[in-house]
């Protein structure tokens, strides 16, 4: 083994500076994001450590782990030193943290304001590159009943069925329903065609008996409210 590449080998650092012994020895807090990146990794390449590697892709992605995520595995395997499984890892476990944040928020569990239901959705939509559509279903004490996935598009756009989301609601007995959908673009402005969109189904909650509580617009940075804003009533 070369001397450079010796250098470059975490098993010949300090214990204390290795990703996997620094967090049995002081537990998962006292790891950078580089480091548990590391750790799922296991290795960089021959000019990097797994922890300098991950340096590296974080910084690429503004040090933030949200840019991280709307990484593709192809975007990360641009990276010498990640193969495709070592990609997947990593998108793997962005998309568990994601979820994670997700069930956690939702166990709060009762719609009071648009701020709930966007802390229960924002992990399923803040950091995606295409748009997505999904609802959240209410019984009458504004509790969630169920979170749904209804449909994915491109980057400008997807489509929303009136007839799956309110035929769900029926099955579950709902009486209401949150509408969310994300835009790529950071754009929070809802467009002529999501004020269209949310007219025909507040009409068509109406005609079931069911009413449309709100829909949502959520991007990285915040959410817009057709509730708030007086354009649901």
């Amino acid at each position: 083994m070369s001397e450079e590449h010796e250098k470059l080998t975490i098993k010949s650092w300090a214990e204390d500076d290795r990703p996997r012994e620094k967090l049995m020895l002081k537990g998962k807090g006292a790891l950078s994001d580089a480091e548990l990146l590391a750790i799922l990794i296991g290795s960089g390449n021959s000019k990097e450590t797994a922890v300098d590697l991950c340096k590296r892709i974080l910084q690429q992605a503004n040090n933030n782990l949200t840019s991280l995520a709307k990484h593709s595995i192809n975007d990360l395997m641009k990276f010498k030193g990640i193969g495709e499984a070592k990609a997947i890892s990593i998108v793997a476990a962005l998309e568990l943290g994601r979820r994670l944040e997700s069930s956690s928020e939702e166990e709060r569990e009762k719609i009071t304001a648009s701020k709930d239901a966007y802390r229960i959705l924002k992990g399923n939509l803040a950091d995606l590159p295409h748009e997505e559509f999904w609802a959240l279903y209410l019984n009458r004490a504004n509790k969630v009943i169920e979170k749904s996935f209804i449909s994915r598009g491109g980057v400008s756009g997807t489509v929303a069925d009136f007839k799956i989301i309110f035929k769900r609601g029926l099955e579950l007995l709902a009486s209401s329903v949150v509408l969310a959908h994300n835009h790529p673009s950071g754009n929070l402005a809802p467009s002529d065609e999501d004020r269209k969109i949310t007219k025909k189904f507040n009409e068509a909650a109406r005609l079931l008996d069911m009413s449309l509580t709100d829909h949502i617009i959520i991007t990285d940075s915040g959410y817009y409210s057709f509730r708030d804003e007086g354009q649901i009533s």
